[in-house]
C-alpha cells in the first residue's frame, strides 16, 4: 500500500488562496475545510493537508512533520531550513528592499553602512548586507516596519515590497533590492518518497507552466507563411495545416502569454486572420 504524501499549506495570508486556487486547477481537488480545519484530505489523491502559518511550513518539512510544503522563499532563508526546493510557484512574488525617508539622502544599500535598519527578517537582511559588506545595527521590529523611521525606531528599514505603494504611502522610497522572493514547493532533504514528491512536482508543474503560455491559432497565406513563423517566440516548431481554402493554412503554436501584447499587431501586420489565443489548462515540457 502506497503511504499517502503530507503537504503543508499557509493557513492564511497572501499565499493561501494562490496555493489554494494552485492545487484545485492542477486536479488534485482538496476538500473544502472550514475555516479552523487544520487538516483535510484530497478525494482524487493519496495526499494529507496541513494548514499552518506559512513562517512555520520550513521548519516543519525539515523536522519531517510533513513531506512537502509551499512557502515563501524569503521564510526559508529567515528560518535558516535545510530544506530542498522542488519547484517555484510562479505567485507571491516580492522582493526585500531596503527603504529610507523622503528626506533622508542615502541614495544606495551602501550608504546604510553604521545605521540602524528595522526588519522583521533580520537573519536575511543581516546576511544579506554582509555580502555587501555592510556593517549595520539591524532592530527588529514584528510588524509595522514602515513606520519605524518616523517613531525613531530606526534609520530604513528592510521589508517585503510587491508593489511599492506601502512605501509611497508611509513616506518612504526604496534605496535597492536585496532578495527576491516568491512562493515555492519544498521537500525534505533526504527523503525515500521519490515517486509521490516527482509526481506531485510534475503536476502542479503542469500548470505553472501552462499558466505562463497561450495557445495561438491564426489563418495565413502560404506566401505569407515564412513571415509569421518568423514572429512566433517559440522554441518548438509551430503546427501548419492546410484550409479548405486554396492557398491559406492554419497555423498553431505555444507561445509565452507575456508575449501576447506585442506579438498580436505584428501578426496582423504580416497578414494573419482569425487570430485566437487560448488559455492552457496543463504543460508537461
Amino acid at each position: 500500500m502506497t503511504r499517502r504524501l503530507t503537504l503543508a499549506l499557509p493557513s492564511k495570508g497572501r499565499l493561501r488562496e494562490p496555493s489554494w486556487s494552485l492545487l484545485e486547477a492542477s486536479g488534485v481537488s482538496p476538500q473544502e475545510p472550514g475555516e479552523r480545519v487544520l487538516q483535510a484530505h484530497c478525494r482524487n489523491a493519496d495526499i494529507d493537508l496541513l494548514f499552518v502559518r506559512a513562517d512555520d511550513v520550513p521548519e516543519y518539512v525539515q523536522d519531517g512533520v510533513v513531506d512537502c510544503g509551499i512557502t515563501g522563499l524569503d521564510l526559508i532563508y529567515e528560518r535558516e531550513c535545510d530544506v530542498e526546493v522542488l519547484l517555484r510557484l510562479g505567485f507571491g512574488s516580492c522582493s526585500l528592499q531596503a527603504a529610507v525617508s523622503m528626506e533622508d539622502p542615502a541614495a544606495t544599500i551602501e550608504d546604510l553602512e553604521g545605521r540602524r535598519v528595522a526588519t522583521s527578517h533580520p537573519n536575511v537582511a543581516a546576511q544579506m548586507l554582509a555580502n555587501r559588506g555592510v556593517k549595520a545595527d539591524i532592530v527588529r521590529v514584528a510588524g509595522s516596519v514602515e513606520i519605524s523611521p518616523r517613531l525613531g525606531l530606526a534609520d530604513a528599514i528592510i521589508d517585503l515590497v510587491s508593489t511599492g505603494s506601502t512605501l509611497r504611502t508611509n513616506g518612504l522610497r526604496s534605496i535597492g533590492v536585496l532578495f527576491e522572493s516568491e512562493a515555492v514547493l519544498v521537500g525534505r532533504v533526504g527523503s525515500t518518497d521519490h515517486d509521490a514528491r516527482r509526481t506531485l512536482t510534475m503536476v502542479l508543474g503542469s500548470v505553472v507552466n501552462a499558466r505562463l503560455n497561450r495557445y495561438l491559432l491564426c489563418n495565413v497565406a502560404k506566401d505569407r507563411l515564412a513571415d509569421v513563423t518568423a514572429l512566433l517566440p517559440t522554441t518548438g516548431s509551430p503546427t501548419v495545416m492546410d484550409l479548405a481554402t486554396p492557398g491559406v493554412v492554419a497555423v498553431h503554436a505555444l507561445v509565452p502569454a507575456k508575449d501576447i501584447w506585442s506579438l498580436l499587431p505584428k501578426l496582423e501586420a504580416c497578414g494573419a486572420s482569425s487570430i485566437l489565443t487560448l488559455p492552457v489548462e496543463r504543460m508537461v515540457p
